[in-house]
């Protein structure tokens, strides 16, 4: 993929067709008043973002309508300091997330109602699989300040303060957004997790972040289901029973004509019965830093817990500004769709566009059911403009024949925003060729939970070509080092040319940079996550490209053994301990291994054994890893292949190593390290590139 895209400029597929009408370029335009520069092209001015990092952003927070006190400094962030110090930006300004989003500011930093919040107008939709065509739920500004003040007070009157955890585990609903203004209304931190998420999984973030209230919905939508999710509470609590700071759950209702009898579940209260503590519902908001923490979200490493990683307010309200007016478009008079569950970083973009006063429409459950067509109709009936999906989601219409644009009238829909996994080549064609009207903005965009941001997103003043991300997202310095450099400590990373493909990281301190992780060690293990790896810069874990024409940000896979299967990542840390306590009898070692060729449309997971002397890899012990893997963690999880092997590449340090191997199976071919101890081990992947191998060598005339 790398070496076709260094010769060549891939097909054009969008423009916009007056650039000069955009944001984004009303900005440039502003901020060459503002420095007296000419910017000529989008490159310029990118490089002026990251070479005068506090100026821009400086200008950025000045430019758009936010809500704040205090003296804006000059500069906003030492720019001496070195990046893994975290510094802090903009010290001495006072900023609160729920202000920010239930009231603009008036130029001056001060609250307003103005036209884009109206008491009348309508903030956001809330729609359930299969029942959009019944009435819908649909709160107005009003209706929702007075929820969040209501909430709020009685969360206060329960001694709920600043700094306590709130967390929930619960649908994209009404509810679940009042809880999450609430709690950042008064200086809390807020913690979300989907109701699909297993008990274990649940408990190893909520012991870690240790909430003082946890808010569950009784009841769960998926796929034509509904869920009773009281045995989950009950099993929640049971694992809460050690943490100190924690005092109770607070069922969400999800039907209004059945709420479910909770009475049953242990240090339980109803929603009416939480709020019945309100002694009014005025809002309050206290008084926040620019760099005191409010939200709580989690990654998958390759070991142990899931990072709990924490985000400042000020660097989430001005990046959602930035990206969503600058790069997405978003404006007072748009409607955006997120596809997304609780639990991903997805859910906090979706309503960052309240902040712009756009209407959100909260989808919760399948988008395939009843039917496959039936979510593209809620666009059209909805008037969606802004719709955020997959490309999972793109390829189940692909593959179906399903085309939207004669689905339902996408006249008002102009930005698509994909993410979660590569978009393939013949997806980004598919989707102007046949499938959305030619003036959609198709925004492929990469970022992720570590930095609630994106490092490559779209562009209205840029054209769309086939593949990658179109541009690097303003005020980010992306830069891409040489992958072969083993790191460590003091080691200074190498930058590559444009056009080489090699390691994503940023080498300057960002607004939303995390302000620490939770949990035992947490410092550690943020600098571990991002900082051990090259001296001061910040180390993501992707292996990129950038175009040295067009300048897209090709994303050809992780790093490291974080594994991508249609969106759902998960480390192969997770795979190797399954192994390792039901097998060990058996199998000697094991190495876990995602492979995307160009032509694969998904990432599939590879597993190879490494069998024990005197035993045998046979087809009924392939059924027996698979089914426990599928146990232990979920379908999702299991290996699509299972491999015999004869030798385990590793380093001289007995470390195994998952990327050559990832990288041959995937159609590359490398030069092995100088760290390698066995080298030659590296030759008998190359026949598993192949899709005529895959079959003749798969789990002996037993694949699963």
């Amino acid at each position: 993929m790398a070496e076709a895209h260094e010769h060549s400029i891939p097909r054009k597929l969008w423009e916009h067709p007056d650039p000069k009408s955009t944001q984004m370029w009303k900005f440039k335009t502003s901020l060459e008043n503002a420095t007296g520069r000419k910017f000529e092209n989008y490159d310029e001015l990118y490089d002026y973002s990251i070479t005068q990092n506090s100026d821009f952003w400086r200008h950025v927070f000045q430019y758009f309508p936010i809500v704040y006190s205090g003296k804006i400094p000059n500069p906003v962030v030492n720019e001496t300091a070195r990046m893994d110090s975290i510094p802090r930006w903009f010290p001495g300004v006072t900023i609160n997330f729920a202000q920010n989003i239930l009231f603009s500011g008036d130029g001056h930093g001060n609250p307003v109602i103005d036209a884009a919040k109206a008491d009348d107008k309508i903030a956001c939709t809330e729609v359930r699989e299969g029942s959009f065509l019944e009435p819908i739920h649909h709160v107005s500004w009003k209706e929702l300040r007075q929820r969040v003040g209501t909430l709020s007070q009685a969360m206060r009157a329960r001694g709920v303060k600043k700094g306590d955890r709130i967390a929930v585990v619960a649908s994209t609903s009404v509810d679940t957004l009042t809880v999450f203004l609430a709690t950042t209304a008064l200086g809390g931190l807020f913690s979300s997790s989907s109701t699909d998420m297993g008990v274990k999984g649940i408990l190893d973030r909520l012991t870690q972040i240790k909430p003082k209230y946890l808010f569950m919905d009784d009841w769960a939508v998926y796929n034509g289901k509904t869920i009773d999710l009281r045995p989950k509470m009950k099993d929640v609590m049971a694992g809460m029973t050690g943490v100190a700071e924690f005092e109770g759950i607070i069922p969400q209702v999800r039907f209004a004509h059945s709420p479910a009898d909770v009475s049953a579940v242990p240090r339980a209260q109803t929603w009416a019965g939480f709020i019945s503590a309100a002694k009014s519902s005025d809002l309050e908001f206290e008084p926040t830093a620019f760099s005191d923490p409010f939200l709580v979200v989690y990654s998958s490493g390759t070991t142990g817990q899931p990072k709990c990683i924490v985000h400042a307010i000020g660097g989430v309200v001005i990046n959602a500004h930035k990206e969503g007016v600058l790069h997405r478009s978003i404006g007072p008079e748009s409607t955006q769709l997120q596809y997304t569950t609780t639990g991903w970083i997805m859910y906090m973009t979706s309503l960052q566009a309240l902040l712009m006063g756009s209407r959100i429409v909260l989808y919760d459950g399948s988008p395939f059911v009843p039917h496959l067509t039936d979510f593209i109709k809620l666009l059209g009936q909805e008037k969606v403009t802004h719709l955020g999906i997959s490309p999972r989601y793109l390829q189940t219409l692909q593959s179906n024949n399903v085309i939207p644009k004669k689905v339902t009238d996408l006249s008002h829909l102009k930005v698509v925003t994909s993410t979660g996994m590569v978009l393939a080549d013949q997806l980004f064609e598919w989707f102007y060729d046949q499938a959305f009207p030619a003036s959609v903005h198709l925004d492929n965009i990469s970022g992720g939970t570590d930095l609630a941001a994106c490092f490559g997103c779209g562009n209205p003043i840029v054209p769309v070509y086939v593949g990658g991300c179109q541009s690097r997202a303003l005020g980010i310095s992306v830069k891409v080092y040489d992958q072969t450099v083993e790191g460590g400590k003091g080691v200074k990373g190498v930058e590559v040319p444009d056009g080489v493909p090699g390691e994503l990281v940023a080498d300057k301190a960002f607004p939303t940079m995390p302000v620490t992780f939770y949990g035992d060690n947490g410092p550690q293990r943020y600098f571990d996550s991002y900082f051990a790896r090259f001296d001061n810069v910040w180390t993501h874990g992707d292996f990129i490209m950038i175009h040295p024409v067009t300048k897209q940000v090709f994303f050809l896979g992780r790093a490291d053994g974080v594994l991508n299967p249609s969106g759902v990542r998960f480390g192969s840390a997770e795979i190797y301990s399954i192994i390792e306590a039901k097998f060990a009898d058996r199998i000697s070692d094991s190495i876990c291994v995602g492979q995307r060729r160009p032509q694969d449309v998904d990432e599939r997971v590879m597993l190879f054994l490494l069998m024990k002397p005197g035993h045998q890899f046979t087809p009924q012990l392939v059924r027996e890893v698979k089914e426990a893997i599928r146990k232990a963690t979920s379908p999702r999880h299991v290996p699509k292949f299972v491999f015999e092997t004869k030798e385990i590449p590793t380093t001289v340090n007995l470390k195994k190593v998952e990327l050559p191997v990832k990288q041959i199976v995937s159609g590359k071919v490398i030069k092995p390290s100088g760290t390698l101890l066995n080298p030659q081990s590296l030759d008998y992947y190359y026949q598993f590139a192949k899709d005529e191998n895959l079959v003749d060598l798969a789990e002996p005339k037993a694949r699963l």
